[in-house]
């Protein structure tokens, strides 16, 4: 990627991966598959056995500095006493890259044989195979060689790949597991479509049979020009589907949800949109539970409620303020009293409660701490007193608030404050007490995931009563684990309120990103409402995707009446 200027996320679309998969691959934190290293030659411009000889084989050859490893260019044995055909090739093992543990030399092995690797005559072998002890070896063979000796046409035999398979990769560094697995895929794979040569073709020199060893003192290849986009796939290359991260079993389950609806009210759309809707909470509760197999932390479900998050009465509300924000500019508004006119848009943030499923959220019970620091690790709900927000083009992150003093506010709330005060708009905020439990970033991502596809899905194809069922889940997810009695799978007001003020500060974000841009700020509103003046597709792209926005519509504001 250095040396091509292939950057991360061409690399992700070009595998139809996407850019984390990509990341956690090149991290080591999760494998290449087989199909991965195809894709990536194909990628690149490099034959595979080139990308498995090694980085400075492959690096020679993307340049042109080293030739290529061609299966063809791999010479036949010479004439032997014993048939090669009877030798036995197994297809799982394959030689170690470098200083391979040494076999005692079988009566077998006391025959001239052709070397696995550059074909000509050996009497050694390295775990059953008949190979030279080194890349030395082979190129001063194949440098000795008679350069007009051709090569005895070889029998075929009834399974070519397996057979060829050793032969052809030049010194692979598999796992025994991964090794295994790879005989187990090759013994599957289709003949090649090429015929074999019917008639004998003398060997290609030895630079093109040896896998060239690393040397520090050789001076690194100058980098290319880097590329505009990634390269044409090779020739007969599978062309290969965009794939996603999200859990195929959740979204066959929420596809299977509608299609069932549309069978039991046979096919009436409006009618099975209506059942889907009531059945939401329960359909989403069930996806929750079920993202939540395999995961690392057990959460409460039905914890013990704090008194600060207990509403008063009936139609009363707790003592945690969100930041629901409310805002107009006054500067923008003055002047358009004043006669000026201004042309506004007014863009709406795609699926706001769905983003903000990636939140902070607390495990287990809420426990009281102390001290005025904020351990990054929990979550829950802080008593605080925020300092003063002196930006008059810019709304206030707690929303609309005028009261002073002290006052309850969410995980969400805190560490937006917090980000504020690191980027010199304000100062920190004082925090007095915190009821908190170790937290997760993680806990509803799997549930994210699914929902989200499921509704690019739907959107790309024209289907409303996906796109709407899927809305109703995720909206009413937030909207039922507090103390509504819709929701007998879980009752955590904490939840609630980190996430509705997690959505509030996603949509402060992005009017604090189109502030940064230079453009003005007019009012922000609701949970995905914003106001602005200016071009903003150079801020947002435009679209239906939880990292666009769309526009609702376009205004005047100002001038005479």
């Amino acid at each position: 990627m250095t040396r091509t200027g292939v950057r991360q996320n061409v690399l992700a679309d070009g595998l139809g991966l996407s850019q984390a998969q990509i990341s956690r691959k090149q991290a080591g934190r999760q494998h290449w598959s087989l199909e991965d290293v195809d894709g990536l030659a194909a990628h690149f411009g490099l034959h595979v056995l080139d990308l498995l000889a090694g980085p400075t084989h492959a690096v020679g050859v993307l340049h042109g500095s080293t030739p290529a490893l061609r299966p063809s260019g791999i010479a036949a044995p010479p004439p032997a006493p014993a048939p090669a055909a009877q030798l036995p090739l197994p297809a799982v093992q394959l030689p170690a890259p470098a200083s391979p543990p040494q076999a005692p030399a079988s009566p077998a092995a006391a025959h001239t044989l052709p070397c696995v690797l550059c074909g000509q005559p050996c009497s050694e072998e390295v775990d059953g195979f008949p190979q030279h002890l080194s890349a030395e070896e082979c190129a001063a063979a194949v440098a000795a060689a008679p350069p007009g000796l051709e090569a005895a046409p070889v029998a075929p035999t009834p399974v070519s790949v397996p057979q060829q398979f050793p032969a052809e990769l030049p010194a692979p560094e598999p796992a025994p597991e991964a090794a295994a697995e790879a005989g187990q895929k090759a013994e599957l794979a289709p003949a090649p479509a090429d015929p074999a040569p019917a008639a004998p073709f003398p060997p290609e020199p030895a630079v093109q049979q040896v896998r060239p060893e690393p040397s520090p003192a050789a001076p690194p290849s100058p980098a290319p020009e880097p590329r505009a986009g990634a390269p044409e796939p090779a020739a007969g290359a599978r062309p290969r589907s965009p794939r996603t991260y999200a859990s195929g079993a959740l979204t066959d389950q929420i596809a299977d949800n509608v299609h069932a609806a549309l069978q039991e009210c046979e096919g009436d759309v409006e009618a099975a949109q209506a059942a889907l809707i009531k059945s939401a909470i329960p359909d989403v509760m069930k996806l929750f539970k079920e993202s939540r197999v395999g995961g690392r932390y057990e959460h409460s479900e039905f914890p013990p409620t704090a008194d600060v998050l207990r509403k008063r009465s009936q139609k009363g509300a707790d003592e945690i303020w969100e930041g629901r924000p409310k805002w107009r500019n006054p500067h923008v508004f003055q002047a358009a009293k004043r006669g000026e006119t201004f042309e506004v848009t007014a863009l709406d943030m795609n699926a706001a409660y769905l983003s903000a499923f990636k939140c902070w959220l607390p495990i287990g019970q809420l426990r009281e701490t102390t001290g005025g620091v904020h351990d990054r690790k929990k979550s829950g709900v802080h008593l605080i007193t925020p300092a003063s927000w002196e930006h008059t083009d810019l709304p206030n992150p707690l929303g609309n608030r005028m009261e002073p003093g002290e006052l309850w506010v969410t995980e969400s709330t805190l560490r937006l404050l917090i980000d504020c005060a690191r980027d010199g708009l304000a100062d920190a905020p004082a925090i007095h007490r915190s009821l908190v439990s170790g937290g997760t970033e993680v806990l509803l991502e799997k549930l994210r995931r699914a929902l989200a596809e499921v509704r690019k899905t739907a959107l790309a194809e024209g289907d409303e009563l996906t796109v709407n069922y899927v809305k109703s889940m995720y909206s009413k997810l937030v909207s039922t684990l507090g103390e509504s009695t819709a929701n007998r799978d879980m009752r955590r007001p904490d939840w609630m309120h980190i996430m509705r003020a997690k959505a509030f500060a996603n949509l402060w974000m992005k009017a604090n990103k189109i502030h940064k841009a230079g453009l003005q700020v007019v009012e922000i509103s609701g949970t995905d409402e914003l106001h602005v003046i200016g071009d903003w597709r150079q801020v947002f792209a435009e679209g239906r995707d939880l990292n666009q926005v769309k526009e609702k519509n376009t205004y005047l504001l100002g001038g005479k009446r």
